[in-house]
């Protein structure tokens, strides 16, 4: 498995990520933003997918203060008791940094053009909004991320584009937390939010328990378009 190690902002360690590499370079990045299950199969398979794109996808464990390396999927509900510890004690702010430590060592590695943005599911999607507006990625990417209602406050900050794509029947995302976030965004020229009827939270992970095809493919090709405009 490719892997390179990042060295924290902090001081306190270096950490793994996964990198996958284009077959063209110099190449925009994408920095991979982890669910709650850890870079594990589905998050290398979509950092691989962006790699197709023709883009620099790398996925840095941000779990790697409380259990490096870990991997778990979402098929069973120790899996999901272990995912959810670990996302509760979770520091988001050491996580933004870390991210940006990320963001920082992919636009000067070999092969980049210096161009550099985000995409993040659940967990990840969350973190994609808080790059958008605490950090200088070139365009930020959130899928169905959680809690996002209660950082609209700070729509005014963010100054690259973002595109949202929230599931009409999240249950971590109920219907007011869906239209705060809409409103709460309504005035922000860089932001773009998207509602897919009939779908639940991670209709995007192919072969979880809600993936949905046609929401997928509508929502990555959304995906696909803004990261080329923005990438290059």
């Amino acid at each position: 498995m490719p892997e390179i190690t990042i060295p924290a902002s902090d001081g306190s360690g270096s950490f793994a990520a996964y990198l996958a590499m284009p077959k063209a370079t110099p190449a925009g990045a994408v920095v991979m933003i982890q669910e709650i299950f850890g870079v594990n199969h589905a998050m290398r398979a979509l950092s691989d997918w962006v790699a197709d794109m023709g883009f620099i996808a790398i996925c840095p464990d941000l779990f790697w203060r409380q259990s490096p390396g870990i991997q778990l999927t979402d098929g069973s509900k120790e899996e999901w008791d272990q995912a959810f510890a670990l996302m509760n004690g979770f520091d988001q702010a050491k996580g933004v940094e870390d991210l940006k430590a990320t963001l920082a060592a992919v636009r000067v590695m070999p092969g980049c053009n210096g161009k550099a943005g985000t995409m993040g599911f659940c967990l990840g999607g969350r973190l994609a909004f808080m790059m958008a507006t605490d950090s200088d990625a070139d365009c930020n990417i959130s899928y169905y991320g959680v809690g996002i209602e209660g950082l609209v406050s700070g729509a005014d900050r963010i100054r690259n584009p973002l595109l949202m794509h929230i599931a009409e029947l999240d249950r971590f995302v109920p219907a007011e937390a869906r239209t705060a976030i809409q409103q709460g965004l309504a005035g922000t020229a860089e932001a773009a939010v998207h509602v897919y009827p009939g779908v639940d939270h991670a209709f995007a992970r192919m072969g979880g328990h809600s993936w949905d095809g046609r929401a997928a493919t509508i929502a990555n090709g959304r995906t696909a378009e803004l990261l080329a405009r923005t990438l290059g």
